[in-house]
């Protein structure tokens, strides 16, 4: 039988439904009242509409890349290159991560080249990526795994490391092999934190796109932006910065989705 919820309890449930709406409302109308303020400061002409562009030249622009179909191909491709990277970045985390934990030796001797590579810029990558694969996709995506990919794996590393000693020793004691330990504790009790870099992870890839493309690419939205700025065209670099805002958005929220299913059947 079901049990019933008292007064009290289905209060504050309300409580928690109506402070979560009163939230959304107030971020939507800070977000209105911020391109209100960026509209009417153009239209004034307080900031220079050819330099700082408008929400309607924004919108007209979006709708003039609408109707001949090329913002399709821009958004398109950074999308591609950024699921291409992420999908590489979360392979290349869990197999360099279990290959550390299963060589214990092996992570001592390539920790501090880890540490080195995860704390290096790497935009300053990007140009010698250029000469050694040229001006290509497989430069972008390459740019943008480099990004995260140490992080991620020095990350998920630490947590394997930092599961509970006695369940281990219990799977051995029951004469478990390492696999077993691996597959019942290890993998199990870094799910959270595995979703957790996934969450890092996709962020980090768009960005890491957009970086590879200001360097070399012939379309998408890192194109658009820099491109844009080169021939003051701003109407290009702001809806390409807005349209970038929405997929992250887009996509964090998807995450985060699997990682409430993944919770709730853990």
């Amino acid at each position: 039988m079901k049990s019933e919820i008292s007064n009290e309890q289905k209060i504050y449930l309300q409580n928690i439904q109506k402070r979560k709406y009163w939230i959304l409302v107030a971020q939507i109308s800070l977000l209105l009242l911020l391109l209100f303020i960026w509209e009417v400061s153009v239209e004034k002409e307080y900031l220079n509409g050819f330099i700082f562009s408008s929400p309607s030249r924004v919108i007209q622009c979006f709708y003039s890349m609408l109707k001949d179909q090329s913002i399709f191909l821009h958004v398109g491709i950074t999308l591609l290159e950024t699921m291409i990277s992420f999908l590489l970045i979360m392979f290349l985390t869990v197999a360099a991560g279990v290959l550390l934990w299963w060589f214990q030796t092996l992570a001592d001797i390539l920790d501090p080249y880890l540490v080195v590579l995860n704390s290096l810029p790497k935009s300053a990558l990007a140009p010698i990526l250029i000469v050694w694969l040229g001006n290509n996709m497989k430069t972008i995506i390459i740019t943008s795994i480099s990004i995260a990919v140490f992080g991620s794996i020095l990350n998920l590393y630490n947590g394997f490391m930092k599961v509970d000693p006695e369940r281990l020793m219990l799977i051995r004691t029951l004469g478990g092999t390492k696999t077993d330990c691996l597959r019942l504790a290890v993998i199990p009790s870094c799910i959270p934190l595995f979703i957790s870099l996934m969450k890092v992870s996709i962020g980090l890839s768009l960005v890491g796109v957009i970086i590879g493309e200001f360097l070399a690419a012939r379309a998408g939205l890192g194109y658009l932006i820099i491109y844009g700025s080169q021939v003051f065209k701003m109407d290009w670099v702001m809806m390409s910065i807005i349209i970038l805002c929405l997929i992250a958005m887009l996509l964090y929220k998807l995450l985060h989705i699997l990682e409430k299913y993944a919770v709730k059947n853990m």
